[in-house]
């Protein structure tokens, strides 16, 4: 099949890759580019764990076509930490128990990157709600919550 080249960049690094057109950007990350990190679940955007930030918001990557990311800045949960070192917001994921078998993770860790870059002081409800496009089988969502809470009032990013 053909291919297109696209130009975009992942995690602050240009990348060149040949596509095929009909190549969603998650199969097109993890695939072509190794980073393996944003998860397929549903495939039809209703679980979130294929969530990336595309030009700094949420989007579902399992919706998206790699020819989309022309031109675009995205960031993946291998993006997050800097230098093998763990941002804030994933040490709280760790140190409230807000993952148990880890799938769901990434997409929850670039859910919340981007809410908590928008929103200041939410409350619990509205960080439920922020966290209702992300489905998790395991946690029962309470230790997320929890550890979205524990960032509120810091200065320092998530």
């Amino acid at each position: 099949m053909k291919t297109i080249p696209v130009a975009f960049a992942v995690n602050g690094e240009p990348v060149e890759v040949s596509v095929e057109p009909r190549k969603t950007l998650a199969d097109t990350l993890r695939e072509d580019l190794g980073l393996v990190g944003t998860k397929l679940g549903c495939e039809h955007g209703a679980c979130g764990a294929c969530n990336v930030l595309l030009d700094g918001h949420a989007v579902r990557s399992c919706l998206l076509l790699g020819v989309q990311a022309e031109g675009a800045a995205i960031e993946t949960v291998e993006g997050l930490g800097r230098d093998g070192e763990l941002t804030r917001l994933q040490r709280a994921f760790r140190d409230h128990h807000a993952l148990q078998c880890g799938f769901c993770t990434p997409g929850f860790l670039i859910s919340v990157t981007e809410y908590l870059r928008d929103v200041d002081a939410p409350s619990e409800e509205e960080i439920r709600e922020a966290l209702s496009g992300n489905l998790c089988r395991c946690t029962g969502y309470q230790g997320i919550v929890e550890a979205v809470s524990s960032l509120l009032g810091e200065e320092e990013a998530p």
